[in-house]
């Protein structure tokens, strides 16, 4: 896996991420020569053999534009009747900005549970494999129409992470307001850096991003590390750039500053991207330095190791697992129900069946279905689920 950025056209299936503000204004809405210009570009990478996803924001922008809805925040239903009407004219400019240059759009809305449940992920990638296979451009959404408060992504760019590592991306190109990332916020700190290559994501650069509960989190930054993190422990590298050139691809070939975001030197299978990408963890592990030195190894969480448990979760749920500094090092799925791991957490594996009054299984969360999500954690990885047989996505 290569650890040295490339140009766009090397690589073999990009998904580009556009956020509202690029492509909508509040008051004059579609910026049609600024999409035409794009659609030009992504005909250009086409042309030279590269497919190309679209994650693109601003169906509720161009909504409200279109119905004359006034500024300020929107109630749920109104957001909703806005995504209903903009999601339409967003299709049909996309698809007569990329028509051309005779290239057929696709439009994909997704929910958080078409990535977050197993079934409906395996589907939808089927579906854009599909439209990918015969020589289409996914133009993906969320489905805001539908999509509640509590329940969806809330952000596009943690949805193009997830589409990146559902289809097998090797590049996740964020096209956003700002060139890319820096040690503070430029507009606050004076001295801020500029930083071109980011050879991982350490806690260091998190802190950059600025913390959870910050102004920043709300589809600032914060969310395109998080995106980073989901891209890059899946093998796939991701470019945070400029929009607001009118041809932003061949602004970032002809070397306009971003910064390249390397992917993890042994990305994990296709299964193990699916659980490492889980946005919505159903409970939490806290273990001991111990346990983690043997997950680190490549061996399964056993019961011994685990000092608290939180959460309401099922066997087969996702949880995140957490090392005794009190960060997330790992994600996998529960091989008991929360009950039975709060009963168990701390006991030998030998004490199982006097404790629960059945042979249960020895590992809390096996290594099978166990992936690192830390820094320098990803472990060795042949390829294949040893269960499932499955190979890279």
């Amino acid at each position: 896996m290569t650890k040295t950025r490339k140009p766009l056209q090397k690589y073999r299936r990009v998904v580009i991420k556009i956020g509202s503000a690029l492509l909508v204004d509040r008051k004059s809405g579609l910026k049609k020569a600024w999409l035409d210009a794009l659609c030009a570009d992504i005909a250009g990478l086409k042309a030279k053999g590269v497919e190309v996803l679209v994650v693109s924001s601003g169906a509720i922008a161009l909504g409200r534009t279109v119905l004359d809805l006034p500024a300020g925040a929107l109630k749920l239903e109104e957001s909703q009747a806005a995504a209903a009407v903009g999601q339409i004219a967003l299709a049909r400019a996309w698809s007569e900005s990329l028509s051309t240059d005779q290239i057929i759009a696709g439009q994909i809305l997704l929910t958080l549970g078409d990535t977050e449940e197993r079934r409906r992920y395996l589907n939808a990638r089927a579906t854009i494999s599909q439209l990918l296979k015969l020589g289409a451009v996914p133009i993906i959404n969320e489905n805001d129409t539908v999509a509640t408060t509590e329940i969806r992504y809330g952000d596009n760019d943690r949805l193009a992470a997830r589409v990146a590592t559902m289809v097998g991306a090797d590049l996740l190109v964020l096209l956003s307001d700002i060139d890319g990332l820096y040690t503070a916020p430029p507009h606050l700190d004076p001295n801020a850096r500029f930083l071109d290559t980011i050879a991982e994501i350490t806690p260091e650069i998190e802190a950059m991003a600025g913390g959870a509960a910050s102004e920043l989190s709300r589809g600032g930054m914060r969310t395109k590390i998080d995106a980073g993190k989901i891209a890059t422990t899946a093998g796939c590298a991701m470019i945070i750039a400029s929009g607001k050139p009118e041809h932003p691809l061949n602004a970032i070939e002809s070397g306009a500053r971003s910064s390249w975001f390397a992917p993890a030197g042994s990305p994990v299978t296709a299964r193990k991207t699916w659980i490492a990408g889980q946005l919505l963890p159903a409970g939490t592990l806290i273990i001991d330095a111990g346990a983690e030195t043997a997950l680190r190894s490549g061996k399964s969480l056993l019961p011994a190791g685990v000092r608290q448990v939180t959460g309401s979760f099922s066997r087969g749920d996702t949880i995140a697992i957490l090392g005794s500094s009190g960060r997330e090092i790992a994600r996998g799925l529960a091989g008991y129900d929360a009950d039975e791991a709060r009963q168990i957490a701390g006991k030998k594996s030998a004490e199982i069946a006097a404790i629960l009054g059945y042979a249960g299984r020895a590992a809390m969360v096996h290594r099978d279905d166990l992936v690192m999500t830390g820094p320098a954690g990803t472990r060795v990885d042949d390829g294949r689920d040893e269960r499932k047989g499955e190979v890279h996505a």
